[in-house]
């Protein structure tokens, strides 16, 4: 689409109007972070609800624990939601274990929910989360079937252990709404408040009402660049609500600079702090129980 803000110029605008604002800030915390490799005090957390150990790229690519919490500590994030995709749910799990073991204190896995010919996953999902380690569930439509028949059981699951799903649902609003109301007791988070890089207010709109009218529908505000519609969605759900994240690592311009970008999204935003720290840390933390 030719309209379509991509990443890069956001980038290019985004970067040059918030540096002024916030380079003491992010240089300190990330020093902070760099030298000691763990987490700040919570009161000044930035929590990264949305990091990919493997990516859904045509590359498939991936990104080591130590990249990533390289990252975090020059921007000044303080823990990162981590999962694979593109792998099996098996291979996810043990990618997640293999990165958190090595930054404990760093890392929060999530298990990555894909169907298997061979064997039904929903019990490698379940070991996974009844060890306590794993806090969620991430789902992508780009390589899993929203169909109720496969999908449901992962849902009902999630609701019983009280963890949410993060759900990339590539702007399938119909699947959204059914999902949201067939099991009112799991936490939902709709990726990129509905569709990733979405230009189109109307389809947003419709994940915003969804929002509005179902208690359990969070929306994750990576990959947004209709900037006025998060401070919509604040104005009518609630800050605590939307949760912050880079979907990141990404190389353009580096894995630094493009979640500098992502965080200069939220800090720029004419929010009262409080929402903008609800955004960046609070909702997520609240979610987790961290």
């Amino acid at each position: 689409m030719s309209g379509e803000l991509t990443r890069r110029r956001f980038l290019a605008g985004g970067m040059a109007a918030g540096a002024s604002i916030l380079s003491a800030r992010i240089q300190g915390a990330g020093q902070q972070a760099a030298a000691t490799s763990a987490a700040p005090d919570q009161a000044n957390w930035i929590v990264d609800s949305h990091a990919h150990l493997k990516h859904g790229d045509a590359a498939r690519t991936e990104y080591s624990p130590e990249v990533i919490v390289d990252t975090m500590d020059k921007v000044g994030i303080a823990k990162s939601v981590v999962f694979a995709m593109s792998t099996t749910t098996q291979r996810s799990i043990e990618m997640a274990e293999r990165a958190v073991k090595k930054y404990p204190d760093r890392l929060i896995p999530y298990v990555y929910a894909l169907p298997h010919y061979e064997r039904p996953v929903i019990k490698e999902i379940e070991r996974a989360l009844s060890g306590g380690l794993f806090r969620g569930i991430k789902i992508h439509v780009g390589e899993c079937t929203l169909a109720d028949y496969v999908i449901d059981p992962v849902l009902k699951l999630a609701g019983k252990r009280n963890v949410p799903c993060l759900i990339d649902l590539g702007g399938r609003y119909a699947d959204a709404k059914r999902m949201a109301a067939a099991f009112p007791e799991t936490k939902l988070i709709v990726a990129h408040m509905g569709r990733y890089l979405s230009t189109d207010r109307n389809l947003i709109d419709q994940f915003i009402g969804l929002a509005e009218n179902c208690a359990n529908v969070l929306l994750d505000v990576s990959g947004v660049v209709v900037l006025e519609k998060i401070v919509e969605a604040v104005r009518k759900i609630g800050s605590t609500r939307l949760i912050w994240g880079t979907d990141g690592p990404h190389e353009k311009p580096d894995t630094v600079g493009f979640a500098r970008t992502e965080l200069n999204k939220i800090t720029q935003l004419d929010l009262p702090e409080q929402d903008k720290r609800n955004i960046l840390r609070q909702s997520i933390v609240g979610l987790l129980r961290l």
